[in-house]
């Protein structure tokens, strides 16, 4: 494995009773066996009940809902004690990785937050109420609106992007870097063959509760 140093015996050393190598963290990653797994039984079952059943997809869609709902709840819970609102940081994190001066259009923000611009219209006033954002007319335009990141937006998200995505490394960490790779590629080829054979442009979030649902920092 990438990553392990020493010799062969340190390398024998360096494996869990099973054989199984340890994730370059040193910590090996929690494997359910195969008859424990929920996606597995649901397979399973509806092969017996209906064998003429397609079940190829199962074990791949039932397990990213269900990383899903892991990964939202959990951002969830660390934005709350970190006492901020999931959608309002992204709205800030999409103006603050926009670069100086901080400024986007809401027709751009909408776009780059994968919502609609009602959600967006709704995400600016909010924040604007509590001073994180400002808003003003787009010069020679009309009817664009420009929303702006205040002082005190900057510092939520500098306070608060590295706790969510350093949290959401860690639930990570036990792939090891080389086996997060190959499954970040291995996600996007399918969301992108997903997309095209739903004809769909974007994707909302999951992971957001009310009329803004369906981030990242």
């Amino acid at each position: 494995m990438v990553g392990d140093e020493g010799s062969a015996g340190d390398d024998a050393s360096a494996r869990t009773p099973s054989g199984a190598d340890v994730p370059e963290t040193g910590r090996p990653a929690r494997v359910r066996p195969a008859g424990d797994d929920p996606a597995d039984v649901i397979a399973a079952a509806w092969s017996r009940e209906r064998p003429q059943t397609p079940v190829d997809s199962i074990g791949v869609v039932t397990r990213i809902w269900q990383l899903a709902k892991h990964f939202g709840d959990d951002r969830r819970r660390v934005l709350a004690e970190a006492g901020v609102d999931p959608a309002t940081l992204d709205l800030l994190s999409a103006l603050r990785r926009s670069g100086p001066p901080y400024t986007m259009s809401t027709r751009d923000l909408a776009a780059r937050s994968l919502v609609t611009a009602g959600a967006i219209s709704q995400r600016v006033a909010r924040a604007e109420r509590e001073e994180l954002v400002m808003r003003r007319p787009a010069p020679g335009r009309s009817r664009a609106v420009l929303v702006e990141l205040t002082e005190a937006g900057h510092e939520l998200v500098e306070r608060t992007v590295d706790r969510v995505l350093a949290r959401e490394a860690q639930l990570v960490e036990s792939l090891g870097s080389e086996r997060r790779e190959a499954l970040a590629e291995l996600l996007r080829e399918l969301l992108v063959d997903v997309q095209e054979q739903l004809n769909v442009q974007g994707v909302s979030h999951v992971g957001h509760e009310g009329i803004e649902h369906p981030g990242q920092g």
